[in-house]
């Protein structure tokens, strides 16, 4: 995995694992590597990894299982979706739709709300 210099490890290693989670490369009730096996896998510091993994648990996207290791919630796939929906709806449009304005583009957009 490579990291941009302009945002927290961390937060990237959480987004990466929330795609593998939406992509199916890890499934529901599925159990996550641990923070060390992670951390050697993408050449991370496992603290970092933990890190994200709480960040993933306060979203309620995986859970800790007390000496078994993190799991992947049931309702994982729901979660991160709502979530990405919402800052693409309320971030990522306005910003493409200022940039095509700003390039003389008329740009109209029609989408049912969440």
């Amino acid at each position: 995995m490579e990291f941009d210099n302009n945002r927290p490890i961390y937060l990237q290693i959480a987004d990466n694992l929330c795609e593998k989670i939406l992509s199916g490369a890890f499934e529901a009730g599925g159990r996550l590597p641990s923070v060390r096996e992670w951390g050697a896998t993408i050449g991370c510091n496992p603290n970092t990894v933990a890190r994200s993994y709480d960040i993933l648990s306060e979203r309620k996207i995986i859970y800790n299982q007390r000496g078994i290791g993190f799991f992947i919630a049931e309702n994982a796939v729901d979660i991160i979706r709502n979530s990405e929906k919402k800052i693409f709806i309320e971030e990522e449009i306005p910003a493409l739709i200022n940039r095509g304005r700003l390039l003389g583009l008329e740009i109209e957009v029609k989408y049912k709300d969440l």
